[in-house]
């Protein structure tokens, strides 16, 4: 390779450089045009989650005026752990067979059982 061919080479890289810089600038400008009428607004079109681990979450809470972020988090995570999506996910990291899955929700009623159990015993023992 001699020196006129880097020279042609670096003067064709320019060009071409300048050309998608002007292209880049043209396309930011359409998109800022557009995006007042909100046409890159994603849509959400799947209404199953598209893996096992995915959820479709949905846990909102108000904040009201003045309310301190702490006290916001600390609603928002007792929300997540009603919920029960973290413990879905955490079940749906490793495979389960069916048999384990059996045993798991057995353990899991039996224990929501006895929590009923002794919520009724407290709300009997506060009336009286």
């Amino acid at each position: 390779r001699n020196e006129g061919d880097e020279d042609t080479f670096k003067i064709l890289f320019i060009e071409t450089m300048a050309r998608l810089s002007t292209l880049f600038v043209a396309l930011v400008a359409a998109i800022a045009t557009l995006s007042n009428v909100m046409a890159f607004v994603p849509v959400n079109t799947r209404s199953v989650p598209a893996s096992s681990t995915e959820l479709a979450v949905n846990i909102k809470i108000q904040v009201g005026e003045g309310e301190p972020i702490e006290s916001a988090l600390r609603r928002f995570k007792r929300e997540v752990n009603k919920s029960g999506h973290l413990m879905d996910l955490r079940h749906k990291r490793y495979f389960e067979n069916s048999q384990d899955r059996k045993k798991r929700k057995i353990v899991q009623a039996r224990n929501r059982k006895r929590l009923e159990r002794m919520q009724k015993r407290r709300m009997q023992q506060q009336r009286s």
